[in-house]
């Protein structure tokens, strides 16, 4: 079970209970965000997982706390992460993400937290075995269906990586669009001084008073 911690301008209060190990958070700007997971059973391998998918220079600083106010990881201005650790100790481990350095900037991040032997995992789950059938058979099947489940695993780590480069590159095309049309309203507005300004000196030489310097 964990909850959500979010802490904005000093500001501290619980907001929502999150079921999922796999969550999209809106980091608003000068805010930090902490998820809690708590793990009952000792040398429990957890895996941590998060990528920032938009806003600001995608980066973003976190930290994995665990009992006793342990420090396990952390980082400042990271785009994202893959960890995997072994919690020594039971307890309540927080994943907090912090957005401090941004004053504007709200920035999307995606984090996945997989704990070894929790009811998500996918270790947990045990086949059925038919009355008769050969103890090497389910051993084999069950095999199987482990290294099915670790190559499905690679496969949806991959999408994500894949698509948080291409939130990234998007994001870096919209950014490149908008200063291009800066550049271009820029340059026409020059092109217009320019214009208005030849006209000017014209009509200054032109004038009735000023016809004897032509």
């Amino acid at each position: 079970m964990r909850f959500l911690t979010s802490t904005v301008a000093g500001l501290s209060c619980i907001t929502s209970l999150v079921s999922a190990t796999a969550l999209t958070y809106k980091l608003a700007a000068n805010e930090k965000a902490c998820f809690f997971e708590d793990i009952d059973k000792l040398n429990s391998k957890v895996a941590f997982y998060f990528a920032v998918q938009s806003g600001g220079s995608f980066d973003v600083d976190y930290s994995v706390i665990g009992p006793q106010d342990k420090q396990v990881l952390s980082g400042e201005k990271e785009r994202q992460g893959d960890y995997v650790f072994t919690a020594q100790i039971a307890g309540q481990y927080s994943f907090c993400f912090s957005n401090t350095m941004s004053t504007f900037a709200d920035k999307y991040v995606d984090f996945e937290i997989s704990v070894e032997g929790s009811e998500s995992s996918s270790g947990s789950a045990l086949l059925p075995q038919r009355s008769g059938a050969p103890a090497e058979t389910h051993d084999q099947l069950e095999d199987l269906v482990f290294k099915v489940s670790g190559q499905l695993s690679t496969v949806n780590r991959m999408q994500k990586y894949f698509r948080t480069r291409e939130n990234r590159n998007f994001s870096t095309v919209r950014s490149t669009e908008k200063r291009i049309f800066q550049f271009s309203l820029i340059e026409v507005m020059m092109m217009v001084g320019m214009a208005v300004l030849q006209v000017l000196v014209v009509r200054f030489f032109f004038q009735g008073a000023r016809k004897g310097y032509v």
